[in-house]
């Protein structure tokens, strides 16, 4: 089980604006920041990090569970408003199994951010 992820981004204050709308309809907030850091997490707990530096190639992909399938669609809405690029919309991807309804956005240095939802509906 992973505790918490980082990731090296170019524009430290781009990705964190893009973040902080992106992951608010999942209900992450950025809930600490210090020399170039931000965590954002859930309850208190940074999980997820970003900091400054340069963009990491090849781009990674990072995957936040939501629940249910309107969570999906506000983080892609959110994360579209926010400047991420689409990598594919809300929907079912039954390639993965029958009730998975996931949302891909790409980030500012084309990290592809997923929100999923594997409940049915």
């Amino acid at each position: 089980m992973l505790d918490h992820i980082g990731l090296e981004v170019k524009d430290y204050e781009k990705s964190k604006a893009f973040y902080t709308a992106a992951l608010a309809p999942l209900g992450y907030e950025m809930v600490m920041e210090w020399e170039g850091y931000a965590g954002f997490g859930a309850g208190g707990k940074p999980d997820f990090w970003i900091n400054g530096g340069k963009a990491i190639t090849p781009q990674l992909h990072v995957a936040f569970a939501a629940v249910d399938r309107a969570k999906v669609r506000e983080f892609y809405a959110a994360a579209m408003a926010a400047g991420g690029t689409d990598n594919g919309p809300p929907g079912i991807r039954a390639m993965y199994h029958p009730t998975y309804y996931g949302a891909f956005v790409l980030d500012p240095d084309g990290h592809n951010i997923e929100a999923v939802c594997h409940a049915p509906e």
